[in-house]
């Protein structure tokens, strides 16, 4: 199971994100460009001495990211039609997670194989990153592990 942000806009929510993946077993990808220093004092700051702990891979961009991917594709999105709780992982999926301000652009969503959303009340639409990624990385890890 594989994190991936796309292009992430603030250092604070990577390091937490890269907590999350390293107490859970889940290596992050990184799409770049970011908006913030990879060496900002924020990101470490927020995911501790937990960083050595999670495998990280940067990509220059989409295409570069796009072109290396394997497994499924699952998009996490405000669009998604799919609810969480109806939503079936696999143990190689790759969930994917947009931008904190922008979401994905529609060339990104049509790649996707799967559009998810995690449903919650009108008229409230997101959660903050990193605990969004918590959210669907535990239920795809409570369905796929043993």
């Amino acid at each position: 199971m594989r994190i991936a942000l796309y292009q992430p806009e603030i250092a604070g929510n990577v390091g937490a994100v890269l907590r999350t993946a390293a107490c859970l077993g889940a290596a992050v990808d990184l799409i770049e460009p970011m908006g913030f220093a990879w060496d900002d004092k924020r990101v470490a700051r927020a995911g501790m001495d937990y960083i050595d702990h999670v495998a990280i891979t940067r990509h220059e961009d989409w295409s570069a990211f796009a072109r290396q991917v394997e497994g499924r594709l699952v998009l996490l999105t405000t669009k998604g039609a799919t609810p969480l709780h109806g939503t079936t992982f696999r143990s190689d999926d790759v969930l994917l997670f947009g931008q904190e301000g922008a979401g994905v652009p529609e060339t990104v969503h049509a790649r996707a194989d799967a559009r998810v959303v995690i449903p919650m009340r009108p008229p409230l639409r997101s959660l903050n990153l990193s605990v969004s990624v918590a959210i669907v990385l535990a239920e795809a890890l409570r369905q796929t592990t043993p």
